[in-house]
């Protein structure tokens, strides 16, 4: 999974380089080739914005105990594309203000302070979107930590789960074990128990035919 995500993540590198370029060259252009320029950067944003999709599933693939750096740096890269998308922005503005002063011509001289206004207007509309902008980042970077604290802890108590099956079994087993020794022992003091009875006849037994051998012995010598 890994190795898809640093895939992902060099050619998100290189894309983005050539973005910053061609962001810089377009106050430059006139023309038609600036018009080019502004629809090629369009279309190398949308590429960028798939290609930040396709390493936030990666991300989502990868183990939780090694997921935090990966996020890290999805986080890193969400906010250059942020920064990217502004910087189009500003770009794009210089741009149409140009546009609308090779269409005024010398009228558009003349509507100086008008297009001044408009600019200033244009600028405080981007400084919003640029705050509403980092505000939802701020929120779905939120939103992702949630999720994978909810992934870790659910992770977690499955983990929990199998510990107390594994520990019930083991206590099982220890009650089976006790049951068997106490089985065992019933059995080995039992056969100790005959063991010595056993040796108690033997010894009265044996008592006993030394003291009849003894007395026929004492009777046969008497009789003589």
């Amino acid at each position: 999974m890994s190795s898809d995500f640093e895939s992902y993540e060099q050619d998100f590198a290189v894309l983005t380089a050539d973005i910053t370029g061609r962001i810089g060259r377009v106050p430059k252009l006139l023309g038609d080739e600036k018009k080019q320029m502004v629809a090629n950067i369009e279309k190398q944003l949308e590429e960028a914005r798939e290609l930040l999709e396709q390493m936030e599933l990666e991300v989502r693939e990868i183990p939780p105990q090694s997921r935090g750096m990966y996020s890290s740096r999805m986080r890193s890269y969400k906010q250059e594309m942020g920064k990217l998308e502004a910087d189009f922005k500003r770009s794009r503005i210089a741009y149409s203000d140009e546009v609308r002063n090779e269409l005024l011509g010398d009228d558009g001289n003349s509507s100086e302070n008008q297009l001044i206004k408009l600019r200033e207007e244009r600028a405080h509309l981007l400084d919003n979107t640029e705050r509403l902008e980092r505000s939802s980042r701020r929120l779905e970077a939120g939103y992702q930590i949630a999720v994978e604290t909810e992934q870790i802890g659910q992770e977690m108590l499955e983990n929990l789960s199998h510990d107390r099956e594994k520990i019930q079994r083991a206590r099982e087993r220890l009650r089976e074990t006790d049951a068997n020794l106490g089985k065992s022992s019933r059995i080995l003091t039992g056969m100790l128990r005959r063991i010595i009875q056993n040796r108690i006849l033997l010894v009265v037994l044996a008592v006993f035919i030394i003291l009849t051998t003894a007395a026929a012995i004492f009777f046969s010598v008497q009789g003589r």
